[in-house]
């Protein structure tokens, strides 16, 4: 008989996982202490935009191997397999991560343990965090030996979530035991001939911490070379190009612009830096310092040429900012580069009107200071600048001519290098880009 399988954390992670799980076949229970959330999911409502995701969650909760609960006492009593995919924020005021919610999961969980299960952890925690989570299990557990502890990293990124769950390019398990590893193995195995890396707790809690490091650094070294680039006239696309025809290099995430924000990547390498440390292994990840910092310091060159092009200064000055998500293809605002600029140049005295395709609403949320517009037209219209700070496609698209109609003046400065810079210029737009002359 298959397992059964639970998911605690109804975030990105865990709704994907929990809806591509019962896809495959599981049945599947999902918990969240959120009430109203576990309403919505029951009805079919996602809280989150993520594209492909909607249909898969409905067809589990019709085919009715898939819905959600708040009842720890029910996930205990169905679950063989326990996956939790809670958040872990960086704490307020540190760099550290905050791993209360795994530690609250596994504290809820496990006194309700009276039979064999697998508990595995998705989440991303500093390294050494499974080691203690397995000792809480085992002591908590009334189960006992019998009810063990697994870490199984995610590899998710926001806008292709449902790809990267179902075509997964590789899973890492970090096991204890032969059994352990082969109930993983069982798990994925409708996934059919995907890479699997068995190893130790600490190995794979490195793997997601290692893998966002390194595309952290990718990006941040392309943000460096436009630095370079703008000092020396030259242009960081045309390097950029360059360089990615070298297969040791390679192209991907070698895109100059506004820098990464979101919930992952930022945190994630401030929370390595911070373990290491406590580790004593901070020089080895000093290097991470300056990826954060270069990322950082896009967001201030970007209010900078903005500021350039209004004149010296925002005061008086009308700005149409496309763009609030951290990323196209999703409604997340979480350290949102994005969102950061609008903010710097209305905080400067500017006059802000922002558009974005989906994170509207949470982008009204958190910054109700700003205007918002329901459309790119509106949020340009009348404006001194124009801002393209996320590379939506609908922006990519947008007519030079159309968009020139509704300005003050033709001035737009590209941040994610998405546009085409003679197309823009033709049409008698002044462009500036990052790294470009």
């Amino acid at each position: 008989m298959p397992y059964r399988l639970t998911v605690i954390g109804t975030g990105y992670l865990g709704i994907t996982h929990a809806a591509c799980m019962a896809d495959l076949g599981f049945e599947v229970l999902g918990l969240d202490i959120d009430a109203d959330k576990v309403h919505r999911l029951n009805n079919g409502e996602l809280p989150i935009h993520e594209p492909g995701l909607e249909p898969v969650l409905r067809r589990g909760l019709d085919s009715g191997r898939l819905r959600f609960t708040t009842s720890y006492e029910e996930v205990a009593a169905f679950g063989d397999v326990h996956f939790i995919c809670v958040g872990t924020p960086q704490k307020h005021g540190e760099y550290a991560a905050d791993v209360s919610y795994t530690d609250s999961a596994v504290e809820s969980l496990a006194p309700l343990l009276t039979r064999e299960c697998l508990v595995v952890g998705k989440s991303t925690v500093p390294v050494g965090t499974a080691g203690r989570l397995a000792e809480k299990l085992a002591r908590l557990a009334p189960a006992g030996a019998v009810t063990e502890l697994a870490w199984n990293p995610e590899f998710l990124r926001e806008g292709f979530a449902v790809q990267d769950t179902m075509k997964p390019d590789r899973i890492v398990i970090g096991v204890r035991s032969e059994r352990a590893e082969k109930v993983l193995r069982e798990v994925y195995h409708p996934l059919g001939d995907v890479p699997f890396v068995v190893t130790d707790f600490a190995t794979a809690e490195l793997v997601k911490t290692a893998a966002n490091s390194f595309l952290a650094t990718k990006i941040s070294f392309i943000n460096a070379m436009a630095e370079v680039c703008e000092a020396a006239h030259a242009d960081v696309q045309m390097l950029a190009q360059a360089l990615s025809f070298d297969d040791r290099i390679g192209g991907r995430y070698l895109n100059a612009g506004l820098g990464f924000g979101g919930g992952c990547l930022p945190k994630d390498i401030r929370a390595f830096m911070a373990r290491a440390g406590e580790l004593g292994a901070d020089q080895a990840l000093t290097f991470l310092r300056e990826v954060d910092a270069i990322n950082m310091r896009r967001r201030a060159r970007m209010v900078d040429l903005a500021r350039e092009l209004a004149g010296g200064s925002f005061y008086g000055c009308t700005v149409g900012v496309l763009g609030a998500a951290f990323k196209p293809n999703s409604d997340d605002i979480r350290d949102s580069p994005a969102l950061d600029v609008a903010v710097t140049i209305g905080q400067q005295g500017g006059l802000v009107t922002v558009y974005d395709p989906i994170a509207l609403d949470n982008a009204r949320k958190a910054h109700p200071e700003l205007n918002y517009g329901d459309s790119a037209l509106e949020a340009v219209r009348g404006a001194n600048v124009v801002l393209l700070l996320t590379e939506w496609q609908e922006f990519v698209d947008l007519d030079p001519e159309e968009l020139g109609a509704a300005v003050v003046t033709r001035k737009i400065v590209d941040g994610r290098n998405a546009l085409n810079a003679e197309q823009w210029r033709a049409a008698g737009w002044h462009y500036r880009a990052l790294g470009r002359p």
